[in-house]
């Protein structure tokens, strides 16, 4: 990244309060009386004269200044609604879309992990692909010049994942707040990496205050509202605990592969809620195995996975593909295999797409309902199938306004 420590001078405008100053006006005085009544005459209409210029100099534009509050930025005062925002990750960028905003948003930090084919499905819904695509902060490897650039508002990401992932330091994330824009968000996906030692934050906590950020409370309430209500639906139709699947969730980004980043179900990361929701069980509990982190990057192979010998093995990395395409390469790769088809999940043909590692709560509507089908077809339909399980239009019409 660029390291260089140039002095940046101008200062935003947009992050400081602005106060309109109110002049002080003397009265005029030392007028005496005449004995024709022109001395009160002249006082009088100097005083209506002094109170209407002093009405007009103490009149200040409104203000419209509020402040929102998350770790580990603590509180952030903005002096309007954001008008240009930009994500580090899919998650957030999704937020921003459900709040309504998502026209306002310049770029993200990478475009290929933000799975915008899901609003396809929602009439009057979209994001302008080529505006994200064309405005990478990863293709500047998180370069202080890109943001400068950009010249966005808010940036929605947490500012010590770019302490910790790309080198910069505390300096830069502070000249970049002062000569751009604050930074709002807080890394979210998982809970396994060392240096996040503050407050984590649910998916719809984090939500809840990027909806205080846009001032888009409503717009929450009824996301929250509908989640609810369909989380609780699925739930009532599971099947009893000891009748749903262990579950193995790995990370290999190859059509054919041979090694795996595990995860760990038991972390409460939002990349794993669907999976929490649908009550399966971590294949990998009591092994010792630990989840992908920034400082444990260990894999496994398929002899690790026959020890486990999961039920189901769900894969990330393959998420431009459909249900079958992922069959019909990955699942074909692992059947003729000479160890992993030995496993209990390949021979069922119960290899399945992992899921996002970013998801916002648009996307995480899309994903339970294929995690629901992919882990108990008997009760929701085949994953394959065309059988919905929300109502693709109440979402639209919350992104809408329509609510």
């Amino acid at each position: 990244m660029d390291e260089d420590s140039t002095e940046r001078n101008s200062l935003t405008r947009r992050n400081y309060l602005k106060y309109g100053s109110v002049l002080g006006a003397g009265l005029l005085a030392g007028c005496t009386s005449d004995s024709d009544g022109e001395g009160a005459a002249t006082e009088e209409t100097t005083a209506e004269e002094t109170e209407s210029t002093t009405e007009e100099t103490t009149t200040a534009e409104p203000d419209t200044s509020y402040s929102v509050s998350m770790a580990p930025m603590g509180e952030v005062t903005l002096d309007s609604v954001p008008e240009s925002w930009i994500a580090y990750n899919g998650g957030y960028a999704d937020m921003g879309v459900a709040l309504g905003v998502g026209d306002k948003m310049t770029g993200i930090g990478g475009a290929s992990r933000y799975y915008t084919y899901v609003y396809d499905e929602l009439p009057g819904v979209s994001v302008d692909r080529s505006v994200v695509e064309e405005n990478q902060l990863l293709d500047s490897d998180m370069s202080k010049e890109m943001f400068y650039a950009l010249d966005n508002e808010v940036h929605l990401m947490d500012p010590n994942m770019l302490t910790n992932w790309f080198g910069w330091k505390q300096q830069d994330v502070e000249e970049i707040t002062k000569g751009v824009g604050p930074f709002f968000g807080n890394l979210i996906f998982r809970r396994e990496d060392e240096w996040h030692d503050y407050r984590y934050y649910t998916l719809y906590e984090a939500f809840e205050k990027v909806a205080a950020l846009f001032q888009e409370e409503e717009r929450y309430q009824a996301f929250n509202e509908l989640h609810d209500e369909f989380i609780a639906d699925i739930q009532a139709k599971l099947p009893p605990a000891d009748e749903r699947p262990n579950v193995l969730l790995v990370y290999a980004g190859s059509d054919e592969p041979e090694k795996f980043s595990p995860y760990r179900l038991n972390d409460k990361g939002t990349s794993k809620k669907q999976w929490r929701d649908l009550g399966v069980s971590d294949a990998l509990s009591g092994t010792g195995i630990k989840g992908l982190s920034t400082t444990d990057r260990g894999k496994i192979d398929y002899e690790a996975m026959l020890e486990v010998d999961p039920d189901v093995i769900l894969l990330r990395a393959h998420e431009r593909k459909s249900a079958q395409e992922f069959r019909d390469t990955v699942l074909e790769f692992m059947k003729s295999h000479p160890v992993a088809s030995e496993l209990t999940a390949v021979k069922n043909d119960r290899v399945y797409r992992g899921g996002y590692l970013y998801q916002g709560p648009i996307h995480n509507f899309f994903l339970t309902e294929r995690g629901a089908q992919q882990l108990y077809p008997d009760v929701f339909g085949e994953v394959t199938s065309d059988e919905k399980l929300f109502d693709r239009q109440r979402i639209a019409d919350i992104v809408n306004g329509d609510f």
